[in-house]
């Protein structure tokens, strides 16, 4: 069920809507009755984060130094 909140009253009762909101409702604030934002759970993170994970994925010509045409390229501009 979506509960829709003007914003005096969002300002007013904001700690109890975001305890709402936290527990799973949806909430609309309006402005002047009419819709204006959502007041939503997050989404729970999918995965967690692995360090070094791409590591694998890396070339090591990355770290190559540049061939001398490009390397001059580079340093005068062109």
């Amino acid at each position: 069920m979506t509960l829709t909140v003007n914003v005096h009253e969002a300002k007013t009762h904001f700690s109890r809507l975001l305890e709402q909101a936290h527990a799973g409702q949806e909430i609309i604030l309006a402005k002047a009755g009419k819709p204006y934002a959502r007041l939503m759970p997050l989404s729970p993170r999918e995965t967690s984060r692995q360090p070094g994970r791409l590591n694998a994925r890396l070339s090591d010509a990355f770290f190559d130094p540049l061939p001398e045409d490009e390397l001059t390229a580079w340093e005068d501009g062109q």
